[in-house]
């Protein structure tokens, strides 16, 4: 028997409405725009050079540079062995790194909305129609198995760029997210230098007490001597003896600071207090040149900055977004599968079934809700622009603020140092008269007090300026460069805390 004439007629309907649903998902998603606004980073104020530099003496760029390990240039072992610890135990910075693993997973998350979704099943049941159901049919009363493999695939074509706008938003978000680590990572590694240095800055201080306590102590036998001898009286006797244990409670009293530096360097490495000691160190040094460079500069070489820009990108994006919804929402949708009352055929041609189609929505009236939405996302972009220029101008703030201590102190420790010889002298000169007995010991006890005094200062101004040379690298972004940021977030290897 002949087939019939409209055998090609009732097969190609089956094939041609891929053939034509697919070429037209790809012109659409090719031609159709991404709605909201492109994103171009805002003006901010940036001045020609720091105010604070004045004539102060720079490094020269071959002199110093902030590189990753800017620790380094303190030369400084001890503090390069424990820095190099931070990266591997620091719980900051893992709760950083997983925070960015989130956001990487975010965006993963979100560009799946550019592919159709899939979903396949299996049922089986068995039925019986009721006998007395209206209509009556023939197949009331029936009882009859029903075997299903059903796959569905529904698909949101992204013509004005609601998907794209989104992924872009969470791939901004994820280097912002990035930024963060690299700000976490800094502040740890610059508060571990700290916390080293002030116990350093206490290890000299509780030097010069115990030296000075030891001078003292000499003293005490020599008023007790000449007072034995009838030369001094008891009332010289005491002051000795109190300018003595005045210093040595000097002295104990450092321990008690020390002690909690010691305790937040271990946790800063990842250790309980208990399993880590800090070797004793006197800071003798002072903090090597540190080049700030030009204000334009700090735009790229400050995490923290570049975070804060990256949301406003983020930011940006979120209002195409809002904007897309007020354009139609056009999904496609296709069923197939197999469906048989007899499992036996349930995996053949004639148990085939499918049905496509396709969809375009939009809302007519909804109150305002989406005007409001985009109004809501525009703020939020608005804020992030107002954060982004407070950051920068607060990044501008602390770079001018510790130049300023590092310029002011370095002159100042100058002056210090010819005080502290000053003061010398006048101990040697009170205390030669009192040896001549032109005087009483009380003149050489204030001598005493100011020469200590003058010492502590000194000390003091030392490990002040090692404290603003680290603020300052850290407020320079510590070697960081904007070029670090990955590009593409959901694609990219993880960032580990090691990453500069």
């Amino acid at each position: 028997m002949k087939p019939p004439r409209n055998m090609a007629l009732v097969e190609s309907p089956r094939r041609t409405p891929w053939l034509i649903v697919l070429p037209a998902i790809a012109v659409l998603q090719i031609c159709g725009c991404a709605v909201g606004p492109k994103y171009k980073r805002p003006a901010v104020e940036v001045p020609s050079a720091y105010k604070e530099v004045g004539n102060w003496k720079q490094a020269q760029p071959n002199e110093q540079n902030l590189g990753g390990d800017w620790w380094e240039m303190f030369q400084d072992p001890q503090l390069n062995a424990l820095e190099s610890q931070v990266n591997v135990s620091n719980q900051n910075l893992k709760a950083a790194e997983a925070q960015y693993t989130q956001a990487r997973a975010l965006v993963r998350y979100n560009r799946a909305a550019y592919f159709p979704t899939i979903t396949a099943g299996a049922s089986a049941t068995r039925n019986r129609v009721s006998q007395n159901r209206p209509p009556r049919l023939t197949s009331n009363g029936v009882t009859y198995n029903d075997f299903q493999i059903p796959l569905e695939l529904s698909y949101e074509v992204d013509v004005w760029g609601r998907v794209r706008r989104t992924v872009e938003s969470y791939r901004e978000q994820a280097q912002a997210s990035a930024a963060d680590l690299a700000t976490v990572n800094l502040s740890m590694h610059a508060q571990l230098a700290l916390n080293y240095f002030q116990a350093r800055i206490l290890d000299a201080e509780e030097q010069l007490l115990n030296s000075t306590v030891t001078q003292y102590e000499q003293a005490l036998q020599l008023v007790e001597t000449r007072y034995a001898g009838g030369i001094d009286s008891e009332v010289e006797v005491e002051q000795a003896r109190t300018q003595l244990e005045t210093t040595r409670a000097q002295a104990i009293d450092v321990a008690v600071a020390r002690a909690q530096y010691e305790h937040a360097v271990a946790i800063l490495i990842g250790k309980p207090p208990a399993e880590f000691s800090l070797a004793a160190l006197p800071l003798t040094t002072p903090p090597p040149p540190i080049p700030p460079g030009l204000p334009s500069e700090l735009l790229e070489r400050r995490p923290d900055i570049a975070a804060a820009e990256r949301r406003m990108a983020a930011a940006n994006a979120q209002i195409g977004v809002a904007k897309a919804a007020y354009y139609p929402t056009i999904s496609l949708g296709a069923t197939g599968g197999f469906e048989s009352g007899v499992i036996s055929t349930l995996i053949s041609g004639p148990s085939v079934l499918w049905s496509m189609g396709g969809s375009a929505v939009a809302p007519i009236f909804d109150a305002g809700r989406r005007r409001a939405n985009v109004d809501q996302a525009t703020a939020a972009y608005d804020q992030t622009v107002a954060n982004y220029r407070e950051t920068v101008l607060t990044g501008f703030q602390q770079v001018e603020d510790n130049v300023a201590a590092l310029r002011i102190l370095e002159n100042e420790a100058h002056v210090q140092d010819k005080a502290v010889v000053a003061a010398q002298k006048y101990l040697e000169l009170a205390d030669i008269r009192y040896r001549g007995g032109v005087t009483s010991y009380l003149e050489v006890t204030i001598a005493q007090s100011a020469a200590l005094s003058d010492e502590l200062t000194a000390v003091n101004i030392l490990g002040r300026r090692m404290v603003d040379a680290v603020t300052l690298v850290q407020a320079l972004g510590g070697g960081w460069d904007r070029s670090a940021l990955p590009e593409r977030p959901e694609c990219c290897g993880k960032l580990t805390s090691t990453s500069r």
